[in-house]
C-alpha cells in the first residue's frame, strides 16, 4: 500500500525523497524502496529524456515497494503533464517556473473541469486502465493529484506570494542550485540573497497553508531548510548516491587504493 505524499505532509511528517533519472531502472527503484530510507521518489524528466514506457515500469516498481512518486517536468505543454499522470505518476513538479501566471497554467493542465482543462482519457493507470467511470475518475484525480511548483528563479521569488495562493498548488519546491544562479551567487547556498529568498518562500507558504520541499546539499543546509519549514527533503540523487557509494568503498578499503 502506497501512502501519498500529500497525506504524510498534511499530518506534519517529514518526507524523504530522492531524484532519479540518469540511472533509471526498476531494480534500483526496488532497492530504494526496500532500504526504507525514502518515502517517495521523483523522476527527473526535465534533464533526462526517458520514455513513457520507462516511466510506467519504474512507477510500477516504486509502488511495488511502497514508494509514492512525482515527475519533474519542464513547463512546456499540457500533454507532458497528462502523459506523466496517466503513466502512473502520483503528481508533477514544474521546473523553471517564472510567474504566477505560468504556475496557474500548470495547475490547469493537471486538473480536470471545473478547476482545469486536462484532457479526459480513462485508459491510463490513474483511471484503472478504463475501469473507473469518468465522473468518479475526474473527482478523484482533482482531489489526489500532487502539484508542486519549483521556486528556482529570481522572478518566481518575486511572485512567490501569488504562486502560493493558487488553488491546486500543494507544495513549493526550492531548487537551490538554479536559485543561487538566478540570484547571481552560483553555488553559495548560504548567501544572504539565497536565505532571504527561502524566507520569502517560507512566509508565503505559511500564509497560504502550502507545504515546502527542497533539494538539500549538506546536513547543515538541510537543518536550515527544516527550520524554515521544509518537510519534503531531497538529500541525494541517483548519481550522488553512486558517488557516495564509491567513496565509501574507497574509504573502507583505503589501504588498497594507496
Amino acid at each position: 500500500m502506497v501512502e501519498r505524499i500529500k497525506d504524510r505532509l498534511d499530518r506534519g511528517e517529514t518526507v524523504m525523497t530522492i531524484g532519479v533519472g540518469r540511472a533509471l531502472h526498476h531494480n534500483i527503484l526496488q532497492v530504494l524502496g526496500l532500504s526504507g530510507a525514502f518515502q517517495c521518489v521523483w523522476f527527473d524528466a526535465e534533464h533526462v529524456g526517458f520514455s513513457i514506457e520507462s516511466l510506467e515500469i519504474n512507477a510500477l516498481a516504486a509502488r511495488s515497494e511502497g514508494l509514492d512518486n512525482f515527475v519533474r517536468i519542464a513547463p512546456t505543454d499540457y500533454a507532458t503533464v497528462t502523459r506523466a499522470l496517466e503513466a502512473g505518476g502520483g503528481g508533477i513538479m514544474a521546473a523553471q517556473v517564472f510567474s504566477a501566471e505560468q504556475a496557474e497554467e500548470i495547475v490547469r493542465w493537471a486538473k480536470f473541469h471545473p478547476r482545469g482543462n486536462r484532457g479526459l482519457n480513462t485508459g491510463g493507470y490513474d483511471a484503472g486502465f478504463g475501469s473507473m467511470k469518468p465522473a468518479e475518475f475526474t473527482e478523484k484525480a482533482n482531489r489526489e493529484t500532487f502539484v508542486a511548483i519549483q521556486i528556482e528563479t529570481a522572478q518566481s521569488v518575486e511572485e512567490v506570494n501569488e504562486i502560493a495562493a493558487i488553488d491546486g498548488v500543494d507544495l513549493l519546491f526550492i531548487g537551490p542550485s538554479d536559485l543561487s544562479q538566478s540570484l547571481g551567487v552560483t553555488g553559495d547556498f548560504f548567501h544572504e540573497k539565497c536565505i532571504d529568498a527561502i524566507d520569502r518562500v517560507s512566509a508565503a507558504c505559511q500564509q497560504h497553508g502550502k507545504h515546502i520541499g527542497a533539494v538539500v546539499v549538506s546536513p547543515e543546509h538541510a537543518g536550515m531548510m527544516f527550520e524554515k519549514g521544509v518537510r519534503l527533503i531531497s538529500p541525494t540523487s541517483d548519481m550522488k548516491l553512486i558517488h557516495t557509494g564509491i567513496a565509501a568503498v574507497q574509504e573502507q578499503f583505503a589501504e588498497f587504493y594507496a
